[in-house]
């Protein structure tokens, strides 16, 4: 547990972090290493292969497009799955031998496709000598590095929250996003009596189970406790004595009150997406990351935006998660590990990481005067000074949580278990 302990960021380092996320970064050049000819003299063709999750499509699209007028020699074949699929299928590939050569890493420690799970395995290439490394700001340096050295790339951080369909809320005769919990509830009840289906829930898809609780509980934990992981990880308090029970007495009122879609268990996320953009729904609540696929849906991206969910009855004590976006790694045992390296080292630009950052309304690792923060996202950024916090499995002792997270939300929503049970059980995976 040593090495875990020296790994965690404090709640002090990630606030002075977020604070600071302006710093200028010097940008990094392309890779110069040495490449094979063919007897022409022209560099031989190389083919990466990249395995990613959706919303990696669209800035990894950009990217090798730019990618491959600076090296005309490769060539990058990209494959896009769900994130609950990869987490099972590259993962087994990596311990096969037979991963791709580049592929979705998640920051952290809590998952099973997490940093910290792949690095320690030997499974991931040292980023380390590359100079965008350098400027990761210290307290995201868990999320990328394990014992000192990066193994990670990611072009910066996301938040969640609800993201809202602005003419549904006019239509419900809302004027303002909510700023208290007691607000939130209003504000679904008037979306409800205007025919608008309040909360659109996609829980049929795994990981959108854990969005709600993640939204709660920066406000019902770490208001109360900014320390609260260290001494979770020291054995001094749990889940089930500390605020995310009333994280998920609050997730289960919004079910109690009507304020989802019929059958959340039945629903997939690719559906709570349709029924927000096209004003059936009010609301979702989302990792910023997807606000461009709720654009895509809706007739106008305008018509999209997102606020904080207010976990508190008072607005002071309301927390807000933020926490790196989901990134990338080489594999340590590929043939092309040097290749792969070279193209993130090209990701690792000033001018890549804002190209990224943008295409999925991040805030940018860092940033210089091309650097641009999505307008739907600023509502989040007073928060960031000092009322933020990762994301709650970036700081999981293992990836076994997570999963039980899912699964125990689905069974409270389908009415097979109680909250007790879903603690208890998710004290028992984290003290694996």
């Amino acid at each position: 547990m040593t090495d875990l302990r020296e790994a965690r960021m404090s709640r002090a380092q990630f606030f002075r972090m977020m604070g600071g996320l302006a710093a200028a970064a010097a940008a990094t050049a392309c890779s110069t290493k040495p490449q094979t000819t063919t007897a022409q003299g022209k560099p031989a063709a190389t083919e990466l292969k990249f395995v990613g999750v959706a919303d990696q499509k669209a800035p990894m699209e950009e990217l090798i497009a730019a990618y491959k007028q600076a090296k005309p020699s490769v060539s990058l074949t990209t494959t896009f799955a769900p994130p609950d699929q990869v987490q099972t299928s590259v993962r087994t590939q990596l311990g096969a031998g037979n991963a791709p050569d580049l592929h979705v890493v998640y920051p952290g420690n809590g998952s099973a496709m997490s940093m910290s799970q792949i690095a320690k395995a030997g499974l991931l290439a040292d980023l380390s000598d590359q100079a965008w490394t350098q400027t990761i700001p210290s307290g995201f340096k868990p999320a990328f590095q394990n014992d000192g050295k990066t193994y990670m790339y990611s072009a910066g951080s996301s938040v969640i929250g609800a993201a809202y369909n602005t003419k549904a809320f006019e239509k419900a005769g809302i004027d303002a996003p909510p700023t208290t919990w007691t607000e939130f509830l209003a504000v679904c009840d008037k979306l409800k009596k205007a025919g608008i289906t309040p909360i659109a829930l996609g829980a049929q898809t795994p990981w959108v189970t854990q969005l709600i609780t993640y939204a709660l509980v920066p406000s019902t934990v770490y208001a109360k406790d900014p320390t609260f992981d260290d001494k979770q990880l020291a054995g001094q308090t749990s889940f089930a004595q500390s605020g995310w029970r009333q994280a998920m007495e609050m997730y289960l009122e919004l079910q109690k009150r009507g304020f989802f879609n019929d059958n959340p268990n039945g629903t997939t996320f690719e559906q709570q997406i349709s029924t927000v953009a096209t004003g059936k729904a009010g609301m979702a609540i989302q990792v910023s990351a997807v606000l461009p696929d709720f654009r895509k849906a809706a007739t106008s991206p305008t018509d999209l935006s997102m606020f904080p969910v207010p976990g508190a009855d008072s607005a002071d004590q309301v927390w807000i998660p933020a926490g790196v976006v989901v990134g990338l790694g080489a594999s340590a045992k590929g043939k092309n590990a040097a290749e792969a390296k070279a193209f993130i080292d090209f990701l690792g630009k000033q001018e890549s990481i804002n190209r990224w950052a943008k295409a999925i309304s991040a805030i940018p690792l860092t940033q210089d005067s091309g650097s641009t923060i999505d307008p739907a996202v600023q509502s989040f950024l007073p928060f960031t000074k000092d009322r933020a916090v990762p994301f709650m499995d970036q700081r999981w002792p293992n990836a076994e949580v997570q999963p039980v997270h899912f699964a125990v939300i689905q069974e409270l929503l389908a009415g097979k278990i109680k909250i007790d049970e879903a603690l208890k059980k998710m004290d028992e995976a984290y003290a694996k």
